[in-house]
């Protein structure tokens, strides 16, 4: 499987989604956006405010993330591979009359992008559909001004390796941790499922070395991490809540780049929606 059909792959996934009307394609609420930084900023690590701040929102189209920070005032670039979702940020922006600039990439081909050139980056989960997350974090380490602020959000390896449902012993593991294969695809379609999996994508599981590592090499220094919680209890057998009290499905890493730190990488143009 060559990069280039895993990229096309993964852009008709989601140019699909887009159009379907998915989850995670809806704009915020206007209850959300009263709040925008109290929405995405549960953990503080903002700060106060963002209003003035560069941000960059990596592999986040839909119209979520530009919106809730264009609310809190900040200056917000999208990047995102799929045009369809960069249509719905263009939409929500011309609808609130948010500034936003939007470029149609990949994550680990920033070259549209200005070194330095951001004060935060937020990347929603979107790592998993790379095959190696090294040159997504030299290119987000480029774009980050000395001092800036990277959150990332990641699937945890141990969610990708595992069964979606429950035996007599929890959730099984059924893959590999050491690979450099995509993941194989889960063979149900319960609704469950589809939270953890995006149906039909190409996903590539990054062990904890890959994570923290490549980060730390690529001039970030790790500041916190926090793993969201999502599960309950008394949830039902084989929900999603239910396999989140055995396996955390994802984890989200406060990392800011070190003043001393320097990575280059080509130029190219790209294309802007």
């Amino acid at each position: 499987m060559t990069d280039r059909t895993t990229l096309e792959t993964n852009r008709r996934i989601y140019d699909s989604m887009a159009a379907a009307g998915d989850p995670l394609c809806r704009p915020a609420s206007e209850e959300e956006l009263a709040r925008p930084l109290e929405v995405v900023d549960q953990a503080g690590w903002l700060g106060g405010s963002i209003r003035g701040k560069r941000v960059l929102c990596l592999a986040a189209g839909g119209g979520r993330q530009s919106s809730l920070y264009a609310a809190a005032g900040a200056q917000v670039t999208v990047v995102d591979l799929s045009g369809a979702m960069l249509e719905l940020d263009r939409r929500v922006a011309a609808q609130r009359g948010y500034r936003l600039r939007l470029l149609q990439t990949t994550m680990e081909d920033l070259a549209g992008l200005d070194d330095g050139e951001f004060d935060i980056v937020i990347h929603p989960v979107s790592t998993c559909y790379v095959a190696s997350v090294d040159p997504v974090f030299r290119e987000v380490a480029r774009v980050t001004c000395p001092g800036g602020v990277y959150i990332s959000q990641h699937k945890q390896p141990i969610s990708l390796q595992a069964d979606y449902h429950r035996s007599a012993g929890g959730y099984t593991v059924r893959h590999r941790y050491y690979r450099d294969t995509p993941v194989p695809p889960p063979q149900s379609t319960a609704a469950s499922v589809r939270r953890l999996r995006e149906q039909g994508a190409i996903e590539f599981l990054h062990r904890w070395e890959d994570l923290i590592g490549g980060m730390c090499r690529a001039g970030f220094q790790i500041e916190d991490l926090i793993e969201p919680l999502h599960a309950k209890a008394e949830a039902a057998k084989d929900s999603f809540a239910d396999r989140a009290t055995y396996i955390p499905p994802y984890v989200r890493i406060k990392a800011r780049r070190t003043a001393d730190a320097s990575v280059a990488s080509p130029r190219r143009l790209l294309l802007e929606p």
